[in-house]
This record gives C-alpha cells, sequence and structure tokens, in this order.
C-alpha cells in the first residue's frame, strides 16, 4: 500500500474520530475512539494524546495523526480494519 492510500486511510479514521466535525480531535472524541476500538484496554488515553500532539494545543490535527501514523503504519492497518 503506498502513502496516497495510507494518507487516504488516516483521513478516513480522522473524520470518524473527529465527530464534530470541527476539523480537530479533542480529547473526549479521541477516548471515544479508543474505548470502541476493543483493543487498547491498557491504553493511557491522556498520555497518548499528548504524545500525538505535537504542537501541544490540546487537539490532535490531521497531520498530527499522519506522522503518527506513519511511524506506526501497523497501527494504522489495525485502525482500518476495526472500521471497514
Amino acid at each position: 500500500m503506498g502513502d496516497a492510500a495510507n494518507k487516504a486511510d488516516c483521513e478516513l479514521i480522522f473524520k470518524r474520530i473527529d465527530k464534530n466535525g470541527d476539523g480537530k480531535i479533542s480529547l473526549d472524541e479521541f477516548s471515544d475512539a479508543v474505548k470502541a476500538s476493543g483493543t487498547c484496554a491498557n491504553v493511557d488515553v491522556p498520555a497518548k494524546m499528548k504524545e500525538i500532539d505535537k504542537d501541544g494545543d490540546g487537539f490532535i490535527s490531521l497531520d498530527e495523526l499522519w506522522e503518527f501514523f506513519s511511524a506506526h503504519p501497523q497501527m494504522l492497518k489495525e485502525a482500518v480494519n476495526k472500521i471497514a
């Protein structure tokens, strides 16, 4: 799978998590997504949010999510499989 396909998958996942459509993922939206995935029972959600939120604004942008998934391609595959 190429970068363009992976980027499209990332965008799809971002839109699914961003429930209110404001173009950023809040802690509540992220927490709901982690819980809904059912595979991340031991995840420290606030810590994971801080890891992904590189600019520290309290939200995850599409670029930040893409950067995270680029570094963790297996997690992108798993996320895509969950929503497919």
